[in-house]
């Protein structure tokens, strides 16, 4: 699933490429994915682009007739092919697709068994309402450590669930949910009102230190090449039965919410209580 940094990266990538350009063609192949019926993707044929933002793990193209939101799902992504490039292949994952008026292709596919991806033209990115519920981001450089209290609180929910909940943190997803326990040292499974000071601390500074690096790490790549690069930068997450990098114990499976989860039993022990 895309999470925020490599979305984050996708958006800067796109931007420097496409803000300016016009819109010579909107083309969808998968109609299920526009949410807007009133108002079609093919709405924004001639609109100049005025920038691309990332909003949690969404991304939101800005015209002058309005803003297309998207929403990757589980596995969504756009890939890009610039004026030269060997054309895109448009069979297969390919769900919609934007031309551009110098010939550049933004292609968005979606590789699931079930379609997630989605398509919304608004007048303001909050009009989506998954959007407008979103929770304070940790790649914000106004996040603190009061914004994770307050998504933490006293819940009985289980603080992998609660590192996923959007309206709780915008952005994170199962993998870097795993990576942020993994660094504070805390069960996939403990719920948020066990944890005391120390583990909230560190749960703040793992957050942050996680996502930020994540999104420096990845500024700069290829579309194509983020999934790669957040995979071979995972410590525990899909790295089951391998070796934890700091203490060398084996590193565990889990299913979690239906998803495969992972961690290191000796770095996060299990609390008492």
């Amino acid at each position: 699933m895309p999470e925020s940094p490599e979305v984050q990266a996708l958006v800067e990538f796109l931007d420097e490429r496409i803000a300016g350009r016009e819109i010579a063609e909107v083309d969808v192949v998968e109609f299920r994915i526009v949410k807007t019926r009133d108002r079609l993707p093919a709405s924004l044929t001639g609109a100049r682009i005025n920038g691309m933002r990332r909003f949690g793990k969404h991304a939101g193209l800005e015209t002058t007739a309005g803003w297309l939101m998207i929403g990757f799902g589980r596995n969504g992504w756009i890939r890009w092919q610039a004026p030269g490039d060997p054309a895109l292949d448009p069979r297969g994952p390919e769900v919609a697709r934007i031309v551009l008026d110098d010939g550049a292709v933004m292609q968005f596919v979606d590789t699931g068994d079930f379609l997630a991806v989605t398509a919304s033209v608004v007048d303001a990115p909050t009009d989506v309402p998954g959007i407008a519920a979103l929770g304070p981001d940790p790649l914000s450089a106004d996040f603190t450590a009061d914004h994770l209290e307050r998504a933490l609180g006293t819940r009985r929910k289980q603080i992998k669930a609660l590192l996923q909940e959007q309206t709780s943190l915008a952005g994170i997803g199962n993998a870097y949910s795993d990576e942020i326990l993994h660094r504070a040292r805390i069960p996939l499974a403990t719920h948020a009102a066990l944890l005391d000071a120390a583990d909230r601390e560190r749960l703040f500074t793992a957050v942050v230190g996680t996502m930020t690096t994540a999104a420096q790490e990845r500024r700069g790549l290829r579309p194509d090449e983020l999934k790669p690069a957040k995979v071979s930068a995972m410590a525990v997450h899909g790295r089951g039965g391998q070796a934890c990098p700091v203490c060398g114990s084996t590193i565990v499976d889990q299913m979690f919410a239906g998803a495969s989860a992972q961690s290191c039993p000796q770095c996060q022990p299990e609390h008492d209580g």
